[in-house]
């Protein structure tokens, strides 16, 4: 087997108390792994990982792998390798090298905890790319591959040089029996028997389906034909799944190819934006639409309610309010107790999102998205006002390096909310210019004084009902 000098292994430590252990390779723009994409062992063990390390590197990018839990250098004495934990293992390896943005990426069975990071921390992920991804286990259980790994999981731990042969084979293909041999000596290195079987029944209880929309990074979903080729049915089965992916994130896009360094350093540094992200990084003096929540009588609730029941209610505004923004593709700018300030690339995204927070709270019970239940209850009686203005504000960052905007643009949507009751929506008038022709309904609430402006400002109701 061929061997190289061994990386410099470090380590992060994860909520839960485990080691993680990690390395990184070259300079650039950073770009992180998922484990289940292949971690800092496989770098070390396997000739065809330290090839596509090198190439990304080529490309301009900085390659960032670490071994998850229970496997390579990481701790090993583990048993839970749900989806929260390989978050987990995620999460320390980010915090510990202090990244703020990054671009992930998640293959195969490590393409999951990808999409949830993702969709869960859109400010740090700049770019997803997903390599023969899968979202849900019963995507990929028809491959015939598949269906032989189960059948193996018994025989593990008496039979496991030989199974993890099979598991080269059938990954690999037949045409390389060197390499297989490579893959299954560093997968047994790397973890026990037991740990290969406690992944591989985890994984098939993993379903992200729900959180696809809420991805709003631009995202590459990439089809290799090295690993098609291998099989007849990996294209109905694995290529079925990952279009299924490309369809439920916006502005997904997808290519075929076997050079998947080359396609991924174009997607990274080409500045490729999505719609969904472009108003997150637009330039000073770019035109944005920005969007002001406000709950109505908040602190009359909090006295009809009690601290603790007022703050659960709250608590679930907050979660519908930010569901919306990332299913419409809104940059929270920042939260004010009760309510939200965000900014949107696209007006017509923004009054959808508008739409969308005043439908989520007219039905009490109703969340945007999710699937657990609402303790938002009828008695409750939450209300929003939403106001919206378009304009070219200041970004600048505060004192904890957040980037907050400012400006007349973002002082007049303040005020346009303020004049709204609750369950409205009001806009100005360049807002009602922006989306026209889009389908929404406007009443004339004509020339509004607004607190701190001379002149009147023509305001319109969105009639969200209709």
């Amino acid at each position: 087997m061929n061997r190289v000098m061994e990386p410099r292994i470090q380590y992060a430590k994860t909520s839960d108390g485990v080691s993680i252990a990690y390395a990184v390779f070259g300079e650039g723009t950073p770009l992180v792994y998922t484990a289940g994409s292949g971690g800092v062992h496989f770098y070390t063990h396997l000739a065809i990982s330290r090839r596509s390390v090198d190439q990304l590197m080529a490309a301009g990018l900085q390659v960032i792998r670490y071994d998850g839990r229970g496997t390579g250098s990481s701790d090993r004495n583990v048993r839970d390798f749900s989806l929260e934990t390989g978050l987990l293992d995620l999460e320390a390896v980010v915090e510990r090298l202090g990244l703020e943005r990054f671009a992930l990426v998640g293959r195969l069975a490590g393409a999951p905890a990808a999409i949830a990071y993702a969709a869960r921390r859109p400010e740090r992920v700049s770019h997803l790319v997903l390599r023969d991804p899968w979202a849900s286990a019963a995507d990929i259980q028809s491959f015939p591959d598949q269906r032989i790994l189960k059948a193996m999981r018994p025989l593990a731990e008496e039979h496991w040089e030989l199974i993890s042969l099979n598991v080269g084979y059938l990954g690999l293909g037949f045409n390389d029996s060197e390499l297989v041999k490579e893959y299954a000596a560093a997968l047994r290195s790397g973890m026990t028997a037991a740990v290969w079987m406690a992944q591989d029944e985890a994984a098939n209880e993993i379903d992200v389906t729900g959180l696809l929309e809420a991805v709003s990074a631009p995202t590459l979903v990439v089809l290799d034909t090295t690993f098609w080729d291998r099989s007849p049915d990996a294209e109905a089965v694995w290529g079925g799944a990952a279009k299924k992916i490309a369809a439920s994130i916006l502005d997904a896009r997808v290519v075929t190819t076997d050079d998947f360094a080359a396609a991924v350093g174009e997607f990274v540094h080409a500045g490729y934006q999505s719609t969904v992200t472009a108003g997150r990084t637009a330039a000073p003096g770019a035109l944005q639409t920005i969007l002001f929540t406000d709950v109505e009588g908040s602190t009359v609730l909090t006295d009809r309610l009690g601290d603790a029941a007022a703050r659960d209610v709250m608590r679930e505004h907050e979660r519908i309010t930010r569901e919306a923004l990332r299913a419409h593709g809104g940059s929270e700018v920042k939260t004010m107790g009760d309510g939200f300030m965000a900014s949107f690339s696209s007006a017509t995204k923004a009054l959808d999102c508008a739409v969308a927070i005043q439908k989520a709270f007219d039905v009490p019970g109703t969340t945007v998205g999710a699937r657990r239940a609402s303790p938002l209850r009828p008695e409750h009686g939450i209300r929003v006002r939403i106001g919206l203005n378009a304009g070219e504000p200041i970004a600048e960052d505060d004192p904890n390096g957040r980037s907050d905007l400012f400006g007349t643009a973002v002082i007049v949507a303040a005020r346009i909310a303020a004049q709204a009751h609750g369950g409205e929506i009001l806009v100005s008038d360049v807002v009602r210019q922006l989306v026209a022709g889009k389908g929404f309904v406007f009443n004339d609430r004509g020339g509004q004084a607004l607190k701190g402006f001379e002149d009147p400002v023509h305001v319109w109701e969105v009639r969200w009902t209709d």
